[in-house]
């Protein structure tokens, strides 16, 4: 896969447009690498922002038309629309995104004074779960920002991108996504709790380990995937808890006060779905304790761990990522891997010594273009700063 270099965008920009783009910013993707599914059951996440992301190149216009471009959908040609009318438009299709998030800052009482024109080029494959969607949320937050000197803070803007995608988009998504690229630091994890949007940031320490995304090049799309499914099944199992439980969400409860409290759930699925979010939830918390401690064994255990409830508990994996973290767990030199994000398809991660990743890519990947009968795809992801503009 070709990595993006921002003069590449503005390249594209001036033979889109004609002229040269006066400004160039990037946005990173996310991997989270434990707490999945925890987000929108009141627990903890533990994602980081990649090296891999979106570049945007931008060129102001005196009128309040606005002009985009990505070279990733090609085939759109470039989207057309006017500040006046920011309405969702299903033919706008990866357009509504950035459109949503300008919508939403103006709704939140901000002025965007003029149109523009915008072509946008990234390194982040489509609908691989390292969240192309919320890095286009905050790229576009990240220069309405700048342009228009709007002042508003980073922790807004991440709120704005979530509500862009239940209210505009229409998945009920939590706010990791948007909180991980939007705040992200360098060799940095954030871990959050979703309750309160408290967070710190833990030094993301690997030794001579490298973090490997595995893509199983299966697309997924949220609004079309079980994800509304499974969060609604933990809603209901959260509700016949709180019969007897004075809890606001399953990441209230510890293993031991689930356990001794499931019989209230009384059904097989909805017990399993919300043990994975309990369960998922303390790992999360002791993966945090593991990168502290710099126990890398025991932060590869819980990331294992977390794919085998994502697995069975939760049922979101599917036979391509369990082919690649199955595989993973079997080479030489690897802590632990597992799926990432919503699942479905998407990308895995594994923790791999240095030395061993040219192995370890060519043996998991024979095993999987075997099994699966189309090759996967292998990034190495460093953790970086988020969105912000390149001068």
């Amino acid at each position: 896969m070709k990595f993006m270099i921002s003069e590449d965008v503005q390249t594209e920009f001036k033979q889109k447009f004609g002229y040269d783009s006066s400004r160039v910013f990037f946005s990173p993707g996310r991997i989270n690498l434990i707490g999945e599914y925890t987000d929108f059951n009141g627990g903890h996440v533990f994602p980081c922002a990649i090296s891999m992301g979106i570049y945007a190149a931008y060129g102001e216009r005196n009128d309040d038309k606005v002009r985009m471009y990505s070279a990733n959908v090609a085939d759109q040609g470039i989207v057309t629309f006017s500040l006046d009318d920011l309405a969702y438009d299903k033919a706008d299709g990866w357009a509504n995104y950035p459109k949503g998030m300008m919508a939403e800052i103006i709704n939140q009482g901000h002025q965007i004074g003029h149109g523009f024109d915008l072509a946008i080029n990234g390194n982040l494959p489509d609908a691989a779960g390292l969240s192309s969607s919320a890095a286009i949320e905050l790229l576009t937050g990240e220069i309405m920002n700048d342009v228009f000197s709007l002042n508003i803070k980073e922790l807004d803007l991440v709120k704005y991108g979530k509500l862009v995608e239940n209210n505009f988009i229409g998945v009920n998504s939590g706010i990791m996504d948007q909180f991980a690229i939007g705040m992200g630091k360098k060799d940095q994890a954030v871990l959050l709790d979703t309750n309160t949007l408290d967070y710190d940031y833990v030094p993301v320490k690997l030794g001579h380990n490298v973090i490997v995304i595995m893509n199983t090049k299966k697309h997924r799309q949220l609004q079309d995937s079980k994800y509304n499914e499974r969060r609604s099944q933990c809603e209901e199992a959260l509700k016949r808890l709180q019969t007897k439980l004075d809890i606001n969400s399953l990441g209230d409860l510890t293993e031991t006060e689930f356990d001794e409290n499931s019989y209230l759930i009384n059904d097989d699925v909805l017990i399993r779905r919300a043990r994975h979010a309990v369960f998922e939830n303390q790992r999360t918390l002791q993966a945090k304790k593991a990168l502290v401690d710099n126990d890398l064994q025991q932060f590869g255990k819980l990331i294992n761990a977390s794919h085998i409830s994502l697995h069975y508990d939760f049922e979101v994996t599917g036979k391509e990522l369990d082919t690649l973290a199955e595989t993973a767990w079997k080479q030489p030199g690897v802590i632990g891997a597992r799926m990432t994000g919503a699942g479905f398809g998407g990308c895995a991660i594994a923790i791999v010594d240095r030395d061993k990743v040219d192995a370890f890519k060519e043996n998991v990947g024979k095993v999987y273009e075997k099994t699966i009968g189309h090759p996967a795809e292998f990034y190495i992801a460093e953790v970086s700063d988020g969105p912000r503009e390149i001068k």
